[in-house]
């Protein structure tokens, strides 16, 4: 599973940062959270293809989070794609994306339907689920939290051995086969520990702290939560729905998750460094997201 981030500013794009984007691979499948514009180009620069793409949840309708939809929708049908594409977004989310992708005068080649989502939703895919939160932001938002599903246990060499189990049995038992040892069958249960918690990945969008967004984010391996501002400013944040690198970090502290990373920075700060070290403060497993950044998300 990576993540790779597309953009990280804040409601406008500057010389170093596009806007809001973050692009995940999971089991060779990607998905898109957000789509500012410009971020058909960062595709190019970054190691994945829009191409690929099977889903957008888009947290809201504010300008910087999905207005190029109508850029990637229209690149995908130039460059003839066939398959199907599934878009998501809030409770406006069929008008606002359906007003999106009617701009302009293009063929479009593939099916693509748009769905509305409301808070606290739960969406099953193949291999994976998407989980919803209501944030707290003037428009209709959502923060999501995709979670792959639960994986099998370890697999005890030391316990196979000493059933007799050799070379290639091995391999067949965690591929879920049963193998027999002489008169005797050996189920894969046998030889592995307890199902592990598959990798999650919470993306918050714009959002003021929010009890709902704690706990969506509870021990997730990755959240992603905006950082619009240092702690000095985050009243003004606040009132606008965004929180502080501060309020940001106290949450994933609270949540107990793996690792946090910030994004969405107001264009006031052209180094962000002093917002990952106001994060770090209170939570040292914080990285500040910069364009194009990868990070892998490890299996806890």
């Amino acid at each position: 599973m990576q993540i790779v981030f597309l953009g990280t500013a804040g409601s406008w794009p500057t010389k170093e940062r596009s806007t809001s984007a973050v692009a995940l691979d999971v089991d060779g499948e990607s998905v898109l959270f957000d789509c500012g514009e410009g971020t058909q180009r960062q595709f190019f620069l970054s190691p994945m293809s829009f191409m690929r793409l099977r889903r957008i949840f888009i947290t809201h309708f504010h300008g910087d989070h999905f207005l190029g939809l109508p850029g990637l929708v229209q690149s995908m049908s130039l460059n003839n794609r066939t398959e199907p594409l599934d878009i998501y977004g809030p409770e406006d989310a069929e008008e606002m994306a359906g007003r999106a992708l009617k701009m302009g005068y293009y063929t479009q080649r593939y099916p693509i339907a748009i769905h509305a989502l409301g808070p606290n939703e739960r969406l099953q895919f193949e291999g994976y689920c998407v989980r919803t939160a209501r944030t707290r932001h003037p428009v209709p938002s959502l923060a999501y939290r995709l979670e792959e599903d639960a994986k099998r246990g370890r697999f005890d060499g030391e316990r196979a051995r000493a059933l007799g189990l050799r070379g290639r049995d091995f391999a067949r038992l965690e591929a879920g086969e049963t193998v027999r040892v002489g008169d005797r069958e050996i189920r894969p249960e046998e030889v592995q520990g307890p199902p592990r918690p598959g990798r999650s990945v919470v993306y918050t969008g714009d959002t003021a702290p929010t009890e709902e967004v704690r706990a969506l984010a509870r021990g997730a391996t990755v959240l992603v939560h905006e950082a619009t501002t240092l702690s000095e400013l985050e009243g003004d944040a606040n009132e606008w729905g965004h929180s502080s690198a501060r309020q940001a970090a106290t949450i994933a502290r609270d949540a107990e998750v793996g690792t946090l990373i910030l994004t969405h920075f107001s264009s006031r700060y052209k180094e962000i460094g002093p917002l990952e070290a106001e994060a770090k403060a209170v939570f040292p497993a914080s990285i500040a997201a910069r364009d194009l950044m990868s990070h892998l998300v490890r299996q806890p």
